[in-house]
């Protein structure tokens, strides 16, 4: 099993290579740099090691260029690229190699709502309609059969797995308020004024509140899908973690229920899902998902309104973790190949 990745020195990249590196599948890794290319994999992250070493394949441990990856004709290929430049930098390995997506690309398939969210049309309107959303919990047996996976965003992932039981249910009403808190680490690696740690610890804000959020619209697209009734306010707020992400929904019932009975529709709908962690008369908290790829549920009926809580780790169930996840389930191998139920104290 060959795996490429897209850009290996970003986060999300570099969480790929820790990841594939202790994949049980994965034989070769082909880290691919436009900018750094030729040197060694280990130079992008020297934490890694010499765990890279036995997977070094082709590569003799060292980045590649795009070009030199599509010769090796690997099985899959992660895309950690800007949105609306993955895409077309993938468009050598659509058909010939499973891609999983890591941007905005391909999660959104109504033309003019992915032009709201991104000022301009999908990259490659003709691939959507052979996408699949990459919610693992919620669209397995699609992802089963897919060669384009669109992998979700942080906030999507963090926001729909506690709602979309709910809402498929028939249980919600009205608007969803979300109020979201995520580390830093998911604005991405590169140097900005307000990433700075003098600007960042000690501080914390809201930014681009209700529909200016470019999630916004991905949410409210996959909420639709489940019930089209409901409505969506957003807000998130940067939090001094270095990564950790925490979503506090509040809706509205559209009729009485028990939290035991909100308990038995998680169960039914999420089964023994490895990664969904039901943690009933609790409230999660991000350091017992960090370096895991879990999603911590709790959830509190107070009168006609239900509260939802939940947590994830932003670059791991939030992106790279997702795409191996992903990975794992079209490949048909274990779902948790390479991947902690754990966080790490």
């Amino acid at each position: 099993m060959k795996a490429v990745i897209l850009g290996t020195t970003g986060y999300t990249g570099m969480i790929l290579l820790r990841l594939l590196a202790d994949h049980p599948d994965v034989d070769e890794i082909i880290p691919v740099s436009s900018s750094r290319f030729g040197q060694p994999a280990a130079s992008v992250d020297p934490g890694i090691g010499k765990a890279i070493e036995k997977k070094q394949g082709l590569c003799k441990g060292n980045l590649v260029t795009l070009e030199e990856a599509i010769a090796m004709k690997p099985d899959v290929v992660f895309a950690g690229l800007p949105h609306l430049e993955s895409a077309k930098i993938c468009q050598p390995f659509f058909g010939k190699s499973v891609v999983i997506d890591l941007s905005a690309d391909f999660r959104i398939k109504d033309h003019k709502l992915f032009a709201q969210a991104y000022g301009q049309e999908p990259p490659c309107p003709e691939l959507l309609p052979q996408s699949v959303y990459g919610l693992c919990e919620v669209y397995a047996d699609q992802i089963k059969k897919a060669d384009i996976i669109a992998n979700p965003g942080c906030y999507p992932t963090c926001t729909l797995l506690p709602v979309i039981p709910l809402a498929k249910a028939g249980l919600l009403k009205g608007k969803i308020v979300a109020n979201a808190l995520s580390g830093i680490s998911g604005s991405g690696r590169k140097a900005k004024v307000q990433s700075l740690f003098c600007e960042r610890t000690e501080n914390t804000c809201a930014y681009l509140p209700g529909q200016t959020h470019r999630h916004f619209t991905e949410i409210l697209s996959q909420i639709a899908t489940f019930d089209s009734g409901l409505d969506l306010f957003f807000t998130p707020h940067l939090v001094p973690l270095k990564r950790g992400m925490e979503v506090t929904t509040v809706v509205d019932l559209a009729k009485p229920v028990t939290n035991d009975e909100v308990l038995h529709i998680y169960q039914d709908f999420y089964g023994d899902r490895p990664f969904v962690n039901l943690v009933p008369g609790t409230l999660p908290e991000t350091k017992n998902v960090w370096g895991s790829n879990r999603c911590d549920i709790s959830w509190q009926v107070q009168g006609s309104t239900i509260l939802l809580f939940s947590v994830i780790d932003n670059l791991v169930k939030g992106a790279s973790g997702q795409a191996v996840q992903n990975m794992n389930i079209r490949f048909g191998f274990k779902e948790t190949a390479g991947l902690s139920l754990y966080g790490e104290l």
